[in-house]
């Protein structure tokens, strides 16, 4: 049994319609460490969100396992926190209840009602929403609902936080905000993420590593990035960063390389399509020369690799 807090191992995932097979997901090994924070990125398509909902127990993997903790993923369980880029809240409750209701559930017979109450208080107050306790889903903004989602999800005390796109839907200045909120949770709690992202950016500045995945159909990990940056992160001061930057590029390389070999295989394919590689935050590819200077390690292809 694999000695990592979380093992994907060896996972293959084909879904079936009538006579018609789509093999979505090949060969997908991946192990993390308890406090790791793991961002996957790829194109649309490739698989992405399937491998969180395996992890997370939603749909079941056409064969591989799923190992946490020592214990196999099978089914849905409070050990593992889902939070997806629509905050899924519920529109009749306030605040405070969205996250109780999570509560009770999971600690309703371990804890006491006051501790119940205080441990709520405490998960809003990490996402700074203690002022808008009694307000409900539809008198708070986008960003704010998010963060009660993710309040939720914490309060639930999950083995695994995964996070599925949860700042897609907002805008740039709102991202950036809980972008940080989540860095700060993650040093703070020292739990272990898993985050689907198409933003590169994101994926540099959140991650431990950045599992980048080939395009679908049968995608599979492609490479592993190992981020080597000291927390906690500063974005202002990572701008001029030459290894931060090294990272960034290193991801779009890999984007755009997956990019232009669609267009070599399907070349009718429209122009803006074509382009939609370089529309990616700082788009571009290759090293600076600086790189080399820093002594930024390069980057390898891995088959299966954890």
């Amino acid at each position: 049994m694999s000695s990592h807090y979380l093992s994907i191992e060896n996972v293959e995932k084909t879904f079936e319609k009538g006579s018609v097979r789509s093999h979505v997901l090949s060969n997908i090994n991946l192990h993390i460490d308890q406090g790791e924070y793991i961002s996957i990125i790829g194109h649309s398509g490739c698989g992405k969100s399937t491998v969180l909902n395996i992890v997370a127990g939603l749909i079941e993997q056409s064969s591989g396992v799923v190992i946490l903790d020592r214990k196999e993923v099978n089914a849905p369980g409070p050990d593992r926190a889902l939070v997806f880029q629509n905050h899924s809240l519920l529109p009749w409750l306030t605040v405070y209840e969205n996250v109780a209701l999570a509560v009770n559930k999971v600690a309703g017979r371990s804890k006491t009602s006051v501790e119940r109450h205080e441990w709520v208080l405490y998960n809003l107050e990490l996402v700074n929403m203690l002022h808008a306790l009694h307000k409900r889903p539809s008198e708070i903004s986008g960003g704010m609902k998010q963060r009660v989602g993710i309040a939720r999800a914490l309060a639930m005390q999950p083995k695994v936080l995964l996070l599925d796109e949860p700042f897609g839907a907002l805008d740039a200045l709102t991202r950036a905000h809980l972008q940080d909120e989540v860095m700060r949770i993650h040093s703070n709690l020292k739990n272990t993420v898993m985050m689907i992202t198409h933003d590169v950016d994101e994926a540099v500045l959140l991650s431990d590593r950045i599992v980048m995945m080939t395009n679908g159909p049968s995608a599979s990990i492609g490479e592993i990035l190992s981020i080597d940056l000291p927390r906690p992160r500063d974005r202002i001061a990572l701008a001029d960063s030459p290894r931060y930057n090294h990272y960034r590029q290193e991801v779009l390389r890999f984007l755009y390389e997956k990019q232009r070999k669609l267009e070599h295989i399907s070349p009718k394919h429209p122009p803006s399509q074509a382009r939609s590689a370089q529309s990616l935050p700082g788009g571009g590819s290759g090293s600076s020369p600086s790189d080399a200077a820093a002594g930024v390690p390069v980057l390898q292809k891995v088959s299966g690799a954890s």
